[in-house]
Protein backbone atom coordinates (compact mmCIF):
# COMPACT_ATOMS: atom_id res chain seq x y z
CA UNK A 1 0.00 0.00 0.00
CA UNK A 2 1.29 3.32 -0.76
CA UNK A 3 2.16 5.75 1.72
CA UNK A 4 1.69 9.21 2.32
CA UNK A 5 4.39 12.15 3.19
CA UNK A 6 3.11 15.83 3.62
CA UNK A 7 5.96 18.56 3.87
CA UNK A 8 4.31 21.99 5.43
CA UNK A 9 7.23 24.34 4.90
CA UNK A 10 8.10 22.87 1.66
CA UNK A 11 10.83 24.90 0.62
CA UNK A 12 13.17 24.70 -2.30
CA UNK A 13 16.25 23.04 0.55
CA UNK A 14 15.28 20.83 3.30
CA UNK A 15 11.60 20.46 2.07
CA UNK A 16 12.33 19.29 -1.47
CA UNK A 17 15.39 17.05 -0.20
CA UNK A 18 12.79 15.28 2.46
CA UNK A 19 10.16 15.08 -0.42
CA UNK A 20 12.76 13.78 -2.87
CA UNK A 21 13.80 11.05 -0.01
CA UNK A 22 10.53 9.80 0.51
CA UNK A 23 9.82 9.95 -2.86
CA UNK A 24 12.24 7.53 -3.73
CA UNK A 25 11.11 4.91 -1.20
CA UNK A 26 7.84 4.82 -3.25
CA UNK A 27 5.60 7.74 -1.06
CA UNK A 28 3.55 9.83 -2.35
CA UNK A 29 4.25 13.16 -1.27
CA UNK A 30 2.23 16.11 -0.28
CA UNK A 31 3.19 20.01 -0.66
CA UNK A 32 2.27 23.01 1.52
CA UNK A 33 3.41 26.38 1.14
CA UNK A 34 2.65 29.80 0.66
CA UNK A 35 3.54 30.09 -3.23
CA UNK A 36 1.77 28.38 -5.77
CA UNK A 37 4.14 29.02 -8.16
CA UNK A 38 6.98 27.98 -6.62
CA UNK A 39 5.30 24.59 -5.54
CA UNK A 40 3.79 23.83 -9.27
CA UNK A 41 7.67 23.56 -9.95
CA UNK A 42 8.77 21.73 -7.09
CA UNK A 43 5.58 19.16 -7.89
CA UNK A 44 6.63 19.16 -11.84
CA UNK A 45 10.65 18.21 -10.73
CA UNK A 46 9.53 15.36 -8.41
CA UNK A 47 7.34 14.31 -11.32
CA UNK A 48 10.03 14.16 -13.07
CA UNK A 49 11.63 11.95 -10.74
CA UNK A 50 8.72 9.79 -11.13
CA UNK A 51 7.09 10.42 -7.54
CA UNK A 52 3.50 11.04 -7.14
CA UNK A 53 3.48 14.76 -5.79
CA UNK A 54 0.51 17.07 -5.37
CA UNK A 55 0.61 21.01 -4.28
CA UNK A 56 -1.89 22.65 -1.45
CA UNK A 57 -0.94 26.09 -1.36
CA UNK A 58 -1.63 28.08 1.96
CA UNK A 59 -0.29 30.25 4.57
CA UNK A 60 1.08 28.68 7.79
CA UNK A 61 -0.16 31.54 9.84
CA UNK A 62 -3.87 31.30 8.62
CA UNK A 63 -4.59 28.39 10.98
CA UNK A 64 -8.18 28.00 8.57
CA UNK A 65 -6.25 27.72 5.50
CA UNK A 66 -3.74 25.51 7.01
CA UNK A 67 -6.15 22.82 7.87
CA UNK A 68 -7.86 23.43 4.89
CA UNK A 69 -5.11 22.20 2.65
CA UNK A 70 -4.06 19.28 4.91
CA UNK A 71 -7.59 17.86 4.94
CA UNK A 72 -7.45 18.40 0.92
CA UNK A 73 -4.17 16.35 0.85
CA UNK A 74 -5.62 13.89 2.66
CA UNK A 75 -8.50 13.68 0.73
CA UNK A 76 -6.06 13.79 -2.77
CA UNK A 77 -3.07 11.18 -1.47
CA UNK A 78 -4.83 9.57 1.43
CA UNK A 79 -4.29 10.35 5.49
CA UNK A 80 -0.90 11.20 6.01
CA UNK A 81 1.31 8.25 7.17
CA UNK A 82 4.25 11.27 7.81
CA UNK A 83 3.93 14.95 9.07
CA UNK A 84 7.22 16.44 8.31
CA UNK A 85 6.69 20.47 9.83
CA UNK A 86 9.39 22.60 9.19
CA UNK A 87 8.57 26.23 8.18
CA UNK A 88 11.48 28.30 6.92
CA UNK A 89 12.55 31.69 8.78
CA UNK A 90 9.70 34.39 8.07
CA UNK A 91 9.11 38.22 8.77
CA UNK A 92 11.07 40.31 10.98
CA UNK A 93 13.44 39.19 13.33
CA UNK A 94 14.49 40.87 16.38
CA UNK A 95 17.24 41.31 19.47
CA UNK A 96 16.06 40.48 22.63
CA UNK A 97 16.13 44.07 24.14
CA UNK A 98 14.03 44.61 21.24
CA UNK A 99 11.64 42.20 20.80
CA UNK A 100 7.91 43.54 21.29
CA UNK A 101 4.96 40.98 22.07
CA UNK A 102 4.16 41.30 18.51
CA UNK A 103 7.57 40.59 17.19
CA UNK A 104 7.42 37.24 19.87
CA UNK A 105 3.54 36.35 18.80
CA UNK A 106 4.34 35.97 14.50
CA UNK A 107 6.99 34.16 15.22
CA UNK A 108 4.62 31.96 17.65
CA UNK A 109 2.08 31.88 14.91
CA UNK A 110 4.70 30.40 12.53
CA UNK A 111 6.70 27.98 14.62
CA UNK A 112 3.94 27.10 17.04
CA UNK A 113 0.36 27.43 16.64
CA UNK A 114 1.11 25.92 12.75
CA UNK A 115 2.69 23.22 14.32
CA UNK A 116 -0.39 22.05 16.99
CA UNK A 117 -2.60 22.95 13.81
CA UNK A 118 -1.00 20.64 11.51
CA UNK A 119 -0.69 17.36 14.48
CA UNK A 120 -4.30 18.37 15.11
CA UNK A 121 -5.38 17.95 11.95
CA UNK A 122 -3.35 14.58 11.00
CA UNK A 123 -3.38 13.14 14.97
CA UNK A 124 -7.07 11.68 14.92
CA UNK A 125 -6.24 9.11 11.87
CA UNK A 126 -2.95 8.19 13.17
CA UNK A 127 -4.19 7.49 16.53
CA UNK A 128 -7.42 5.28 15.01
CA UNK A 129 -4.22 3.64 12.62
CA UNK A 130 -2.07 3.39 15.95
CA UNK A 131 0.75 4.08 13.71
CA UNK A 132 2.23 7.37 11.97
CA UNK A 133 5.28 9.83 12.63
CA UNK A 134 5.40 13.50 13.20
CA UNK A 135 8.86 15.16 12.29
CA UNK A 136 8.98 18.53 13.85
CA UNK A 137 12.10 20.97 12.79
CA UNK A 138 13.85 23.71 14.47
CA UNK A 139 17.11 25.14 14.29
CA UNK A 140 19.67 25.93 17.09
CA UNK A 141 18.14 28.45 18.41
CA UNK A 142 15.53 26.04 20.38
CA UNK A 143 18.46 25.14 22.62
CA UNK A 144 21.31 28.15 22.50
CA UNK A 145 20.18 31.77 23.59
CA UNK A 146 20.28 33.95 20.46
CA UNK A 147 20.13 37.34 21.74
CA UNK A 148 20.75 38.45 17.66
CA UNK A 149 17.19 35.90 16.98
CA UNK A 150 15.83 36.33 20.26
CA UNK A 151 11.61 36.13 18.81
CA UNK A 152 12.33 33.26 16.42
CA UNK A 153 14.63 31.20 19.38
CA UNK A 154 11.61 31.81 21.56
CA UNK A 155 9.31 30.43 19.18
CA UNK A 156 11.14 27.60 18.40
CA UNK A 157 12.19 26.61 21.58
CA UNK A 158 8.56 26.00 22.21
CA UNK A 159 8.03 24.10 19.31
CA UNK A 160 10.62 22.15 20.40
CA UNK A 161 9.01 21.66 24.08
CA UNK A 162 5.76 20.85 22.27
CA UNK A 163 7.50 17.60 20.22
CA UNK A 164 9.53 16.58 23.23
CA UNK A 165 5.80 16.20 25.25
CA UNK A 166 3.93 14.51 22.27
CA UNK A 167 7.11 12.29 21.80
CA UNK A 168 6.17 11.34 25.49
CA UNK A 169 2.59 11.07 25.28
CA UNK A 170 1.88 9.77 21.84
CA UNK A 171 4.96 7.06 21.81
CA UNK A 172 2.63 4.04 23.81
CA UNK A 173 0.59 4.76 20.75
CA UNK A 174 2.11 3.44 18.08
CA UNK A 175 3.19 7.49 16.84
CA UNK A 176 6.80 8.38 16.34
CA UNK A 177 7.29 12.29 16.81
CA UNK A 178 10.84 13.33 16.65
CA UNK A 179 12.12 16.78 17.89
CA UNK A 180 14.65 17.29 14.84
CA UNK A 181 17.28 20.08 15.17
CA UNK A 182 18.15 21.27 11.61
CA UNK A 183 21.79 22.95 12.29
CA UNK A 184 21.90 25.07 9.19
CA UNK A 185 20.22 25.01 5.37
CA UNK A 186 21.78 22.39 3.13
CA UNK A 187 24.04 24.14 1.26
CA UNK A 188 23.57 22.24 -2.39
CA UNK A 189 20.49 20.07 -3.78
CA UNK A 190 23.05 17.24 -3.30
CA UNK A 191 23.48 18.10 0.59
CA UNK A 192 19.58 18.52 0.50
CA UNK A 193 19.28 15.43 -0.64
CA UNK A 194 21.28 13.52 2.09
CA UNK A 195 19.38 15.79 4.56
CA UNK A 196 16.32 14.04 3.33
CA UNK A 197 17.80 10.56 3.60
CA UNK A 198 18.60 10.95 7.15
CA UNK A 199 15.02 12.36 7.86
CA UNK A 200 13.91 8.75 6.01
CA UNK A 201 16.26 7.15 8.36
CA UNK A 202 14.50 8.75 11.81
CA UNK A 203 11.31 7.55 10.28
CA UNK A 204 12.12 4.18 9.20
CA UNK A 205 14.22 3.63 12.45
CA UNK A 206 11.89 4.53 14.58
CA UNK A 207 11.77 8.41 15.74
CA UNK A 208 14.22 9.04 18.85
CA UNK A 209 12.84 12.30 21.22
CA UNK A 210 15.41 14.12 19.79
CA UNK A 211 18.16 14.37 16.67
CA UNK A 212 20.26 17.25 15.17
CA UNK A 213 20.52 16.74 11.91
CA UNK A 214 23.84 18.66 9.84
CA UNK A 215 23.61 20.29 6.36
CA UNK A 216 24.89 17.78 4.52
CA UNK A 217 22.94 15.16 6.57
CA UNK A 218 24.98 14.06 9.67
CA UNK A 219 22.80 12.86 12.46
CA UNK A 220 23.22 12.78 15.68
CA UNK A 221 20.66 11.57 18.14
CA UNK A 222 19.74 12.92 21.71
CA UNK A 223 18.64 10.33 24.38
CA UNK A 224 15.23 11.89 26.01
CA UNK A 225 16.22 13.78 29.23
Amino acid sequence: MARTLVVVGAGPGRGMGVARAFGRHGFRVGLIARTKDRLDTQVAELAGLDIAAAAFPADIRDRDALAAALAQATETLGPPDVLDYGPGPSGPVTHAAQTTAAAAAAQFDLYVLGAITAVGQVLPDMLARASGTLLLTTGPAAHTPTPTHANEALAMAALHHYARSLHTELTPHGIHVGAVTMTSPPPTPAAADALGDSYYSLYAHGTPAEAVIGPTGATTTRPPA
